[in-house]
């Protein structure tokens, strides 16, 4: 994990998903073109951007929240909530305090922040059409000046902070519900490399919360007794099948084990009560700019409890910034409101 290169890289993606950069932008720098499978090296993230969600002091020690703050009752308005880390809430143009909304919330990749993962990802236009609160908080800042989610023992707290982002990310949901009339059968989150780590912790530890989650580029633990969830989460794993810092087959970070993708979802089956006998029959999906039906899907929905399932999509050729089309916010966003808790 080339730490020098994480804040090039992901804002280097940022400024292409942005429109800045062109096409023809250098594949050596870590993320995909609409000329080359590129992508990889380093991590996911750089500070490139601020998200006007703050982390907190250097040592990253805050656990953030207190209460909401001019939350928006009206239409389309965004609100803050939180206290010592504040974290804006998209309202939806349609939204009617009147009808429960899902929930979005998504978590960036180690060293990035929430604005400059949401300028990668581009999820508030989907938000916007299919009616969702949204929300990208920031993690802390580690010792070196990186922000960061303590997730997995593998991913990323590097320098043994005690910062409970558990704690934190379950806190900014309560307070959403407390500020806006959300749907609680539809609470959803997306996280990327070390936000998909996260991910799978939220999941972990507030099953109860949560209908279900996807994680691009992470991994749950190694092992797997370290995840009891109260109930069935429904799971999304995504992942490149080349990626070079996170490994399709999983790995170690800095002596931290984690799990393959395929390892992950299997262990997402085995705890929301499915066989683990695969359906790899579902057809694949046309989701980056790599030419064809590029992304594998296979799925694990035979005997699970609570009607939740698990789903791989792997995408081949592809490393550790995917150059996603438009068809992937389009899927993850079905995929998700196809999932609501029973």
């Amino acid at each position: 994990m080339a730490l020098p290169r994480l804040a090039f890289q992901t804002l280097a993606a940022a400024l292409l998903a942005a429109g800045i950069l062109g096409c023809g932008t250098d594949t050596t720098t870590g993320f995909e073109t609409h000329t080359s499978a590129g992508g990889a090296g380093g991590g996911s993230a750089g500070q490139g951007a601020s998200s006007g969600t703050n982390g907190t002091n250097a040592n990253g020690t805050g656990t953030g929240g207190a209460g909401a703050s001019n939350p928006s009752s009206g239409s389309g308005f965004d609100g803050v909530i939180g206290g010592d880390r504040p974290v804006t809430v998209h309202v939806p143009p349609g939204y009617d305090p009147a009808e429960p909304a899902p929930l979005l919330i998504l978590l960036h990749g180690y060293t990035a922040s929430g604005k400059v993962q949401e300028i990668y990802l581009g999820f508030t236009e989907m938000a916007d059409k299919h009616g969702f609160l949204y929300a990208y908080p920031d993690g802390t800042f580690d010792k070196r000046g990186q922000r960061f989610w303590n997730a997995t023992d593998a991913c990323c707290n590097f320098n043994g902070s005690d910062v409970d982002d558990s704690g934190y990310l379950r806190q900014v949901i309560d307070e959403i519900k407390q500020a806006y009339t959300v749907d609680a059968k539809r609470v959803y989150f997306f996280g990327h490399s070390n936000g998909g780590f996260m991910s799978h912790r939220m999941a972990c530890e507030h099953a109860d919360a949560i209908a279900a989650f996807g994680s691009l580029a992470g991994a749950t633990y190694k092992d797997e007794t370290q995840c009891k969830p109260s109930e069935p989460v429904t799971a999304l794993v995504v992942h490149g099948s080349l990626d070079p810092t996170i490994l399709y087959g999983g790995g170690k970070l800095f002596g931290g084990e984690y799990p393959g993708a395929l390892e992950t979802s299997e262990t997402w089956a085995m705890l929301n009560g499915c066989s683990l006998t695969a359906d790899e029959t579902p057809a694949d999906k046309d989701l980056t700019v790599i030419v064809g039906s590029e992304t594998k899907v296979t799925r694990w929905d035979i005997g699970c409890e609570g009607a939740s399932l698990v789903e791989q999509w792997k995408l081949v050729g592809s490393q550790h910034l995917p150059g996603f089309k438009g068809e992937f916010k389009a899927a993850l966003f079905d995929f998700f409101l196809a999932h609501p808790k029973p």
